[in-house]
């Protein structure tokens, strides 16, 4: 028997749809690259749009034409929007809009955040998609030689063609995730997509990060452990990764199997011990994010200079924990970057 297919869930796009039309990668980095070369392997007409930086000089090399972001708006159909979201609403306003102004086109973005949270209002008369993949871009690529693809998100802002999601579907197989084995996509609004990135950074990041300085602080402070040993029992001889990995194969409860029963024990036991306190701390942040607080702080702090932002980089990076990770990964032969 078949397996259930929610009305959700997208397996296939049809690139055809974009035969024909131009499309502009706004944004050459991991993204912009990754997604530009999917789409030519894929027969499509891509350009780019970039500022005059060793991004546009890249793109040159790797044989697109490259122009200044306004006018490959102003030549594409399809304009897929992958600058780093706290530029965006700044470029789009002063480069993009004005290009697409009473034109009927397909904007794509790979984020919800902007439009979610009102940084940018896209034309009516555009088709507004979202296309967000849930992998970095070189990943893409190996993926793509592979002949496999990878989860997206999908979202449709404004369909004014009537096609809005045969386009984003298109755009999501064209860009080498649906139509492969492990390709998948999920229809998701905007403001759901920016949640569930945002929330995952709020939470489940800062909690594992939160845990692993306790950690530390406990066992080399409090009980006298030396402070390589900790580190690497908790993630630099790489099993954490690897415990990453299984999950991600097999799931988050069925890969606790490849552990011993105490593990399996003492981490079934303590996660359903700490649950309601954690749960507590992700509603507040999930509230924060969804009313646009979050937006509306992180907004404030790049109109103040980042001074924050930079605060917080200088405690973790004088900090301890930081200075003993330099010490190990010199030891094993390693480098760590402390940018």
């Amino acid at each position: 028997m078949a397996p259930l297919v929610q009305n959700y869930v997208v397996l296939n796009g049809n690139v055809e749809l974009l035969r024909g039309l131009t499309i502009a990668i706004i944004g050459y980095g991991n993204q912009g690259r990754a997604q530009a070369t999917i789409m030519r392997d894929s027969g499509l007409k891509v350009i780019v749009g970039n500022v005059r930086d060793e991004y546009w000089e890249t793109a040159k090399r790797d044989g697109f034409e490259v122009y200044e972001i306004g006018e490959a708006a102003r030549r594409a159909d399809v304009i897929m929007m992958l600058l780093p979201d706290e530029v965006q609403p700044y470029v789009f306003k002063e480069q993009v809009a004005p290009a697409v102004k009473d034109r009927r086109v397909i904007i794509d973005f790979a984020s919800g955040y902007n439009v979610a949270f009102g940084l940018i209002e896209p034309p009516r008369e555009a088709d507004v998609v979202l296309v967000a993949p849930r992998m970095i871009g070189a990943a893409m690529l190996e993926l793509h030689r592979r002949g496999r693809g990878f989860p997206v998100f999908l979202g449709v802002a404004n369909d004014a063609s009537g096609r809005a999601w045969d386009y984003a579907a298109a755009l999501g197989a064209a860009i080498g995730a649906l139509g492969k084995p492990g390709g998948i996509g999920i229809k998701v609004t905007f403001k759901q997509e920016a949640l569930v990135d945002l929330l995952d950074e709020h939470t489940n990041w800062p909690l594992l990060l939160a845990s692993l300085m306790a950690f530390y602080d406990v066992t080399v402070h409090k009980y006298g452990v030396p402070p390589e040993a900790v580190l690497l029992e908790m993630y630099a001889s790489g099993e954490m990764a690897e415990v990453a990995s299984r999950m991600a194969e097999m799931g988050v409860f069925d890969q606790l199997r490849l552990h011993s029963t105490t593990s399996q024990y003492g981490q079934l036991s303590r996660a359903l011990k700490y649950y309601d306190y954690v749960r507590r701390v992700v509603e507040e942040e999930a509230r924060e994010i969804w009313e646009g607080d979050f937006a509306r702080e992180w907004g404030l702090e790049q109109l103040a200079g980042r001074p924050k932002f930079r605060a917080l980089w200088d405690i973790v990076t004088s900090g301890e924990m930081h200075q003993a990770e330099k010490r190990l990964f010199e030891l094993m032969g390693m480098t760590l970057d402390n940018k």
